[in-house]
Protein backbone atom coordinates (compact mmCIF):
# COMPACT_ATOMS: atom_id res chain seq x y z
CA UNK A 1 0.00 0.00 0.00
CA UNK A 2 1.38 3.54 -1.48
CA UNK A 3 0.14 6.86 0.89
CA UNK A 4 -0.10 9.51 -1.59
CA UNK A 5 -1.30 12.85 -0.77
CA UNK A 6 -3.13 15.47 -3.18
CA UNK A 7 -3.68 19.14 -1.82
CA UNK A 8 -5.85 21.49 -3.91
CA UNK A 9 -3.96 24.74 -4.39
CA UNK A 10 -6.32 26.64 -6.57
CA UNK A 11 -7.18 27.99 -9.77
CA UNK A 12 -7.04 24.24 -11.40
CA UNK A 13 -4.17 23.29 -9.73
CA UNK A 14 -3.37 20.55 -7.56
CA UNK A 15 0.18 19.17 -5.86
CA UNK A 16 0.43 15.67 -4.64
CA UNK A 17 2.79 14.04 -2.58
CA UNK A 18 4.13 10.49 -2.82
CA UNK A 19 4.52 9.39 0.81
CA UNK A 20 7.30 6.65 0.64
CA UNK A 21 9.60 9.21 -1.27
CA UNK A 22 8.32 12.74 -0.82
CA UNK A 23 8.53 13.53 -4.06
CA UNK A 24 6.11 15.75 -5.31
CA UNK A 25 4.06 16.62 -8.80
CA UNK A 26 1.95 19.47 -10.11
CA UNK A 27 -1.56 19.18 -12.39
CA UNK A 28 -2.96 21.88 -13.75
CA UNK A 29 -6.23 21.34 -16.01
CA UNK A 30 -5.73 21.70 -19.47
CA UNK A 31 -6.43 24.89 -21.35
CA UNK A 32 -9.42 23.53 -23.07
CA UNK A 33 -10.84 22.43 -20.05
CA UNK A 34 -10.37 26.20 -18.24
CA UNK A 35 -6.63 25.57 -17.01
CA UNK A 36 -3.69 27.17 -17.63
CA UNK A 37 -2.25 23.95 -19.26
CA UNK A 38 1.10 24.84 -17.52
CA UNK A 39 1.80 21.15 -16.17
CA UNK A 40 0.86 18.04 -16.62
CA UNK A 41 -3.20 17.27 -16.63
CA UNK A 42 -4.76 14.30 -14.26
CA UNK A 43 -5.49 12.41 -17.25
CA UNK A 44 -2.22 13.06 -18.82
CA UNK A 45 -0.94 11.66 -15.44
CA UNK A 46 -2.83 8.57 -16.72
CA UNK A 47 -1.01 7.97 -20.01
CA UNK A 48 2.02 8.50 -18.61
CA UNK A 49 1.24 6.02 -16.46
CA UNK A 50 0.44 3.42 -19.35
CA UNK A 51 3.89 4.28 -21.39
CA UNK A 52 5.69 3.95 -18.12
CA UNK A 53 4.23 1.03 -16.62
CA UNK A 54 4.26 -0.74 -20.17
CA UNK A 55 8.17 -0.47 -19.95
CA UNK A 56 8.36 -1.22 -16.58
CA UNK A 57 6.79 -4.49 -17.02
CA UNK A 58 8.83 -5.19 -20.21
CA UNK A 59 11.95 -4.25 -18.26
CA UNK A 60 11.45 -6.54 -15.49
CA UNK A 61 11.02 -9.43 -18.22
CA UNK A 62 14.20 -8.15 -20.04
CA UNK A 63 15.97 -8.29 -16.83
CA UNK A 64 15.45 -11.76 -15.70
CA UNK A 65 16.10 -13.07 -19.48
CA UNK A 66 19.42 -9.91 -19.48
CA UNK A 67 18.04 -8.48 -22.29
CA UNK A 68 19.14 -4.52 -22.13
CA UNK A 69 16.23 -1.95 -23.19
CA UNK A 70 17.86 0.98 -22.27
CA UNK A 71 16.17 3.76 -24.81
CA UNK A 72 13.13 1.88 -25.14
CA UNK A 73 10.18 5.12 -25.35
CA UNK A 74 6.95 5.00 -25.12
CA UNK A 75 4.52 7.90 -27.13
CA UNK A 76 1.19 7.86 -25.85
CA UNK A 77 -1.86 9.98 -27.69
CA UNK A 78 -4.07 10.58 -25.55
CA UNK A 79 -7.92 11.43 -26.98
CA UNK A 80 -10.47 13.06 -24.89
CA UNK A 81 -14.07 11.73 -25.42
CA UNK A 82 -16.33 14.81 -27.86
CA UNK A 83 -19.45 13.60 -26.04
CA UNK A 84 -19.99 14.35 -21.91
CA UNK A 85 -19.62 13.52 -19.51
CA UNK A 86 -15.62 14.09 -20.20
CA UNK A 87 -13.17 11.15 -20.37
CA UNK A 88 -10.13 9.64 -21.77
CA UNK A 89 -11.30 7.85 -25.28
CA UNK A 90 -8.10 6.88 -26.16
CA UNK A 91 -4.96 6.17 -25.00
CA UNK A 92 -2.97 4.95 -28.46
CA UNK A 93 0.95 3.81 -27.53
CA UNK A 94 3.54 2.98 -29.66
CA UNK A 95 6.80 1.71 -27.84
CA UNK A 96 9.79 1.95 -29.83
CA UNK A 97 11.91 -0.94 -28.35
CA UNK A 98 16.04 -0.59 -29.13
CA UNK A 99 16.02 -4.79 -30.52
CA UNK A 100 15.51 -6.24 -34.27
CA UNK A 101 11.93 -7.69 -35.01
CA UNK A 102 12.87 -11.19 -35.14
CA UNK A 103 14.67 -11.27 -31.54
CA UNK A 104 13.98 -14.60 -29.72
CA UNK A 105 12.09 -12.85 -26.53
CA UNK A 106 9.80 -10.89 -28.53
CA UNK A 107 6.29 -12.35 -27.86
CA UNK A 108 7.31 -12.30 -23.96
CA UNK A 109 8.10 -8.86 -23.95
CA UNK A 110 5.12 -7.88 -25.99
CA UNK A 111 3.05 -9.69 -23.52
CA UNK A 112 4.81 -7.88 -20.79
CA UNK A 113 3.23 -4.83 -22.35
CA UNK A 114 -0.30 -5.86 -22.52
CA UNK A 115 -0.20 -6.97 -18.94
CA UNK A 116 0.85 -4.19 -17.16
CA UNK A 117 -1.54 -3.12 -14.14
CA UNK A 118 -2.30 -0.04 -15.78
CA UNK A 119 -3.30 -0.75 -19.14
CA UNK A 120 -5.14 -3.75 -17.22
CA UNK A 121 -6.90 -1.46 -14.95
CA UNK A 122 -8.62 0.57 -17.60
CA UNK A 123 -11.77 0.13 -18.98
CA UNK A 124 -12.67 -1.73 -21.79
CA UNK A 125 -14.16 1.62 -23.84
CA UNK A 126 -11.12 3.16 -23.89
CA UNK A 127 -9.05 2.67 -27.26
CA UNK A 128 -5.78 0.84 -26.04
CA UNK A 129 -4.13 0.07 -29.36
CA UNK A 130 -0.10 -0.73 -28.31
CA UNK A 131 2.21 -0.45 -31.58
CA UNK A 132 5.15 -2.41 -31.29
CA UNK A 133 8.30 -0.49 -33.68
CA UNK A 134 11.22 -2.95 -33.41
CA UNK A 135 13.80 -0.59 -34.41
CA UNK A 136 17.62 -2.76 -33.07
CA UNK A 137 19.85 -3.46 -35.85
CA UNK A 138 20.46 -7.22 -36.40
CA UNK A 139 23.70 -8.04 -34.97
CA UNK A 140 26.72 -9.03 -37.53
Amino acid sequence: MVKLTTTYEGQLRCRAEHGPSGTTLVTDAPVDNHGRGESFSPTDLVATALGACMMTIMGIAAERHGINLVGMQAETIKEMSKDMPRRIAGLRTRLTVPLPADHPHRALLENAAHTCPVHKSLASEIDTTIEFVWAGAKPA
